[in-house]
C-alpha cells in the first residue's frame, strides 16, 4: 500500500505534541535539515529536535491544528496553528505555512514559516 504523506505530515506532528521526539526522528531521513524564517541558518533535524525538547519544558501543553493541506509527489505544504499552554498559565498561537519534502516516505526537509499571535486575537 501506498504511503499517504500528508498523513505522515500530520502524524510527525501528533508525535511532537506528544513529546515523542525519537518516533518523529525516526519519520525523516538520516540528512533531515530544517529551516525556519527566524533569521537562523538551517539545521539538522537532530539539532533542531534538541531545541525543541528545551522549549517544551516551559509548556503545559500544545496541540497543532492544521487549518488546509496540500500535497504533490514528494511535498505536503501545510497551514496550521500551534497552540501553546504555557506553565506560567498563559497561552499563545503560532500561526504557520509549513512545507515538508519526502525522500523515500522519509521526511527530508522542513521550511517554516512562522509569526506568533496572541489567543483571543484573529488570526
Amino acid at each position: 500500500m501506498e504511503q499517504n504523506i500528508s498523513e505522515t505530515a500530520i502524524r510527525c506532528l501528533r508525535r511532537l505534541e506528544e513529546y515523542d521526539f525519537a518516533g518523529v526522528r525516526a519519520m525523516c531521513t538520516d540528512g533531515a535539515t530544517v529551516w525556519q524564517n527566524d533569521g537562523k541558518a538551517e539545521q539538522a533535524i537532530d539539532e533542531r529536535l534538541e531545541q525543541f525538547k528545551s522549549f517544551v519544558t516551559t509548556l503545559d501543553s500544545l496541540r497543532y491544528d492544521v487549518i488546509r493541506q496540500f500535497q504533490n509527489p514528494n511535498e505536503v505544504l501545510q497551514q496550521q496553528v500551534l497552540h501553546l499552554a504555557m506553565a506560567d498559565g498563559s497561552r499563545s498561537e503560532l500561526h504557520a505555512a509549513v512545507y515538508f519534502r519526502f525522500d523515500g516516505g522519509l521526511i527530508d526537509r522542513i521550511e517554516e514559516y512562522v509569526y506568533t499571535v496572541p489567543a483571543g486575537t484573529p488570526g
